[in-house]
């Protein structure tokens, strides 16, 4: 399989559990995960915040007053995918808890998705585009060697 190339720039912002998400967050885990997403090449920031930051940003960009786990801002698609991605760690750690999935685990999905999200792909649109961008999610995590995130 030929992967596309990436730049990526990652960065986390400051909050107490930070050094334990960037522990489970290295360069070369973040790269492949998003790698092996990619229907082109592109450059893409990740953001790694917490609750505060996630919130306003929600707020700020979708009008939901609440911390999500991922946000998607894509600004180009062609000839490059320019875009960045924000993850908020509170977040995305109690949903791994919740849903019985290592950090590492959730992270890799959640990275796969808002990958996903940068090129167009929308599961808010309509249940046949829900199914489809899910079984693509779950054909890229397996590849990864993750399990179904949808079967858990």
């Amino acid at each position: 399989m030929s992967l596309q190339q990436l730049q990526l720039s990652l960065q986390f912002g400051r909050f107490d559990a930070a050094a334990a998400h960037r522990a489970v967050l290295s360069r070369s885990k973040v790269t492949r995960w998003i790698r092996h997403a990619l229907a082109a090449d592109a450059e893409i920031t990740v953001r790694i915040v917490d609750a505060a930051e996630g919130q306003a940003l929600n707020l700020q960009y979708r009008q939901k007053d609440y911390a999500t786990n991922v946000l998607t801002f894509d600004y180009q698609q062609e000839p490059t995918v320019l875009a960045d991605l924000v993850l908020c760690a509170p977040v995305v750690e109690r949903e791994a808890q919740e849903q019985n999935k290592t950090l590492e685990e959730h992270y890799a999905h959640l990275l796969v998705h808002g990958t996903l999200h940068a090129q167009g792909w929308d599961h808010e649109t309509g249940e046949e585009d829900a199914e489809e961008m899910e079984a693509y999610e779950s054909d890229i995590m397996r590849e990864l060697g993750f399990e179904d995130p949808y079967q858990k």
